[in-house]
């Protein structure tokens, strides 16, 4: 549980927020300033790009940001700020890949999280703006990282994998491990279907993989949750920002995730109540305040059991 008491022993922890700037469509800058808002943290924007709507949308404008990012990082630089984290999404051109090392290296801190959701594609395509160069990019800006997010797609680009709806047990522990080869200590799969589990009982999974700094202990775990035949564009946003806020509130990685988990099935049960157009994104609105409460520990959080073969 995040406590009112613990937001209110020390400072706002500070996130850099590195993602584009969507004008109507719940996601990107607009959903992580207000989740890590509500966590009780302070969200600096650096924006990617500037586009009218998200890019499910058609005829959405697109305005690259890379000339601008450099001169707010030269600004910035000028009074030597730093971030508790630094958190990356979306990206508007390959180039700014360069400027999120930048970052990285000029605002960071000896105990800065580095948080890369390596936004791609979905649903085994990539997104309209993106390229194999954006993806080559992105495969050298997680070495950076401490914790990576890609959804299924993603992992799959990023490993110059073929896409695909389901994967087996076998094959995700492979990816994951080879993701981690990469860079990242910690990478976390989401939207993974496993073929092991059967159509009456299929679960939408998180895959998480763990191998802290210093050893060679690899921890993995499988986060379930029910299965919802609906797409809401913007989850993986909700889902990296939540993940990123209750790190840096000292949530262990399976409780974050499970935390991100519950927040996103809520917004999607209330946002099927009200009728909200699924291209719209989830009903942030009416779900914040459930963000912060105590947590269960429920079937969400479940090392696999044969994990230690699995090294």
């Amino acid at each position: 549980m995040i406590c009112s008491s613990s937001l209110n022993s020390r400072r706002p922890p500070t996130v850099l927020a590195i993602h584009d700037l969507s004008g109507f469509g719940r996601g990107s800058l607009t959903t992580a300033i207000t989740i890590l808002g509500t966590m009780g943290i302070q969200a600096c924007p650096l924006p990617t790009s500037l586009l009218s709507a998200h890019t499910e949308f058609d005829g959405f404008t697109f305005l690259d940001l890379t000339g601008e990012m450099e001169k707010i990082i030269a600004h910035w630089q000028t009074f030597g700020l730093k971030f508790d984290a630094i958190y990356s999404g979306f990206l508007g051109s390959p180039a700014q890949a360069a400027l999120v090392r930048k970052a990285i290296e000029l605002f960071s801190h000896s105990g800065t999280i580095c948080v890369i959701d390596p936004v791609l594609g979905d649903n085994g395509d990539l997104y309209p703006t993106m390229d194999a160069v954006m993806v080559q990019e992105m495969r050298m800006l997680i070495r950076d990282a401490d914790i990576i997010t890609p959804n299924l797609t993603e992992a799959a680009l990023l490993l110059d994998e073929p896409c695909r709806e389901t994967i087996d047990k076998t094959t995700i522990i492979a990816w994951l491990k080879r993701l981690s080869e990469m860079g990242p200590h910690a990478v976390v799969i989401t939207s993974a279907i496993m073929s092991e589990e059967s159509e009456s009982n299929a679960a939408s999974l998180v895959i998480a993989h763990s191998r802290p700094p210093q050893t060679r202990r690899s921890e993995f775990w499988q986060v379930k949750c029910d299965y919802i035949p609906a797409h809401y564009p913007g989850t993986g946003d909700i889902f990296a920002s939540v993940l990123t806020g209750s790190l840096l509130w000292k949530e262990e990685l399976p409780v974050a995730i499970a935390r991100a988990m519950r927040f996103i099935a809520t917004g999607i049960e209330q946002s099927e109540l009200a009728g909200e157009p699924r291209k719209n994104g989830i009903v942030l609105e009416q779900v914040l305040g459930g963000l912060n409460g105590p947590l269960s520990r429920t079937r969400s959080q479940q090392l696999f059991p044969d994990y230690e073969n699995l090294k």
